[in-house]
């Protein structure tokens, strides 16, 4: 009997280091894929009780814990129960004194506050379909936000106003404000009237949503120039509240949450996450370095939401006392670069990473539930049983077009493990896309068809990825105009749009460059000038002031000539990204944005010296 237990042990024993040397992540991926198994689960046992979307699984929250802290803010803590009522409260006073019903598209500008949530679910209780706006945006992508969403109304948040003084007139719309009083004439308000609606939920005669009909209208940086309204399906948004849960979070975890609201990021994952849990967010108004980790502690933070960006700027930080007596256990995001991740566990304690990606147009998505450092993911063996291995499929695209290469049958080909191909996804129930409001071409760009077989659509995610031979999947690159900077994506056609309305500028190409130390890329144009003018960095700079966002000024300028353009009369960037903005490699006259002094200045190889070293800060 000894003998026998004796071998089975041995045996065990080599198969646990045959597993650890061959399979070295087994038991993660098996662990990941129960998880996911038992949230796929609990998500089907609540539809065939009739919690189908995300209002309702919030409404269920509601009744099953109304005490527990749903959302605190600064010295502000309001229940589940609490963001219920307002909710209710807000959407009778939207029905009986601004007529919203059902179907109405209601706009909502708003800065990180609990009204935001309580006015987007009481838009929700009316059935209404909610856009969430940008706050950075111009008066010019305003106006085609509003008009592209088909909004009907505008709700703004008493701090914004002067964000909507230009589109006012030409509106066409509907606009109120969360405040109790407004000093526009033409500016209705809520609050004032808020303490006399009913806290009970409003009756309606609006049909059970369909999981595939829209709930939101999100807005996502494109190649065309303007923001694009990409429609949410309801089955998306439910799919998104699974977020932190496969991440590790649990009902007990306090959630940071420093994100906007207007970004799938913080909205659908971070909120719909602490939802699905009965968790706690901890919302801030705006991100802080310097305040991030007194708050952490102030709170009791244990699970944080991240970009790159904002992960870049912690470890940039003077060291404080706060930064190691915390309680976070959990940081959840996406972008996080490999080097700044190293430097941010080696300094802030035990921290798990949970690096991600995803998409706000599509459902597809990938976790690293590992602690290797540098993957947004895993496509394990364990992928199949869960429907994921369908959705893995990296493309062969040309080089120089990024386009999809095909075979003599038009079928396209996977790329093999090690080499980066073009992510794709098929279009089904589980990964559905509603297309762009207003742009029936841009929705039907984002689609390749006869992919694999005849007649099978998928959606493009225009990203590059890669599958190493351990199954780890790399972001490797965006393609297309856009660049992500300072956490936001950036269309450089837009950019170009509004370069182009200096009268000194002939032509203009914007692109991205990589700057050392920095996360995305920052925005850089090539520029001519008209015959007779100069560059004037005074105008430019005030030009920019009033038209974008400042994560998407071009930070470097460099003169030439003449742009190259192909045969199409297509702008040849490759060369201008691969140069970026040293004046060792470019010949050509470069100037930097200098922020302090409100211009653009000589980009000397001194100055430049300082940028990559860090001395001067962009």
């Amino acid at each position: 009997m000894s003998w026998a237990i004796s071998t089975l042990a041995v045996g065990v024993v080599t198969l646990l280091l045959i597993q650890r040397k061959l399979y070295p992540y087994f038991w993660d991926d098996l662990m990941y894929y129960a998880r996911v198994r038992r949230v796929g689960s609990a998500m089907m046992a609540r539809m065939k009780r009739g919690v189908v979307t995300y209002l309702q699984c919030f409404e269920l929250q509601a009744r099953n814990i109304p005490e527990k802290p749903f959302v605190v803010f600064e010295e502000q803590i309001l229940t589940y129960r609490d963001v219920d009522a307002r909710s209710n409260r807000f959407a009778h006073v939207l029905r009986s004194h601004c007529g919203l019903k059902h179907g109405d598209v209601v706009a909502l500008l708003m800065n990180n506050e609990p009204d935001f949530i309580c006015v987007w679910f009481g838009l929700c209780k009316l059935g209404c379909e909610v856009a969430f706006l940008n706050f950075n945006i111009k008066s010019q992508s305003l106006r085609h936000c509003l008009r592209s969403c088909g909004a009907k109304a505008l709700v703004i948040g008493p701090d914004l106003i002067r964000c909507v003084d230009e589109v006012l007139p030409d509106a066409g719309l509907e606009v109120w404000v969360a405040a109790e009083s407004s000093t526009h004439q033409s500016i209705g308000t809520l609050l004032d009237k808020l303490e006399s609606a009913s806290p009970e939920k409003p009756v309606t005669d609006a049909p059970q949503p369909n999981l595939m009909s829209n709930f939101l209208f999100i807005f996502t940086s494109g190649t065309t120039g303007l923001p694009k309204a990409a429609r949410i399906s309801h089955i998306k948004a439910v799919m998104c509240m699974a977020f932190l849960r496969l991440c590790g979070a649990g009902a007990r975890d306090r959630v940071y949450l420093t994100l906007p609201l207007y970004h799938m990021s913080a909205s659908l994952l971070g909120i719909g996450g602490c939802i699905e849990l009965g968790a706690t967010c901890v919302l801030k108004r705006k991100f802080s370095a310097s305040q991030f980790w007194k708050d952490c502690v102030k709170y009791d933070i244990t699970v944080f939401q991240y970009i790159g960006e904002l992960c870049r700027y912690l470890v940039n930080q003077p060291k404080t006392a706060e930064e190691v007596a915390h309680k976070v256990r959990l940081a959840a995001g996406s972008g996080l670069r490999a080097d700044v991740w190293t430097q941010f566990l080696r300094r802030f304690g035990k921290i798990q990473i949970r690096e991600s990606y995803g998409l706000t147009e599509a459902s597809i998505g990938f976790v690293n539930y590992t602690d290797e450092i540098g993957p947004i993911g895993r496509a394990s063996y364990f992928n199949k049983f869960n429907k994921m291995k369908s959705l893995i499929n990296f493309l062969k695209c040309d080089p120089q077009t990024h386009e999809p290469i095909r075979t003599d049958t038009g079928h396209c080909i996977k790329v093999s493990k090690g080499e980066a191909g073009l992510l794709v996804a098929p279009v089904m129930f589980t990964n559905p896309f509603l297309g762009y409001a207003g742009d029936k071409a841009m929705s039907e760009k984002k689609l390749l068809r006869d992919v694999f077989k005849s007649g099978d659509v998928y959606f493009n995610t225009g990203d590059l990825m890669l599958q190493d031979h351990r199954d780890f999947v790399y972001f490797k690159d965006r393609i297309g105009d856009t660049f992500r900077w300072k956490g936001e994506n950036v269309s450089t056609t837009e950019v170009s749009e509004v370069l182009g309305c200096l009268d000194f500028l002939l032509d203009v190409s914007v692109y991205g460059v990589t700057v050392p130390g920095y996360e995305g890329r920052a925005g850089m144009a090539a520029v001519v000038l008209k015959d007779g003018h100069g560059l004037d960095g005074d105008r430019l700079y005030s030009h920019l002031l009033h038209t974008l966002p400042p994560y998407a000024w071009p930070c470097f300028l460099r003169v030439q000539t003449s742009l190259d353009v192909t045969d199409t009369f297509k702008q040849q960037k490759g060369r201008l990204v691969q140069e970026g903005f040293s004046p060792d490699t470019v010949q050509q006259p470069l100037f930097f944005l200098d922020a302090s002094r409100k211009t653009y200045m000589p980009l000397t190889a001194q100055l430049y010296d300082h940028i990559v070293s860090g001395k001067i800060r962009l």
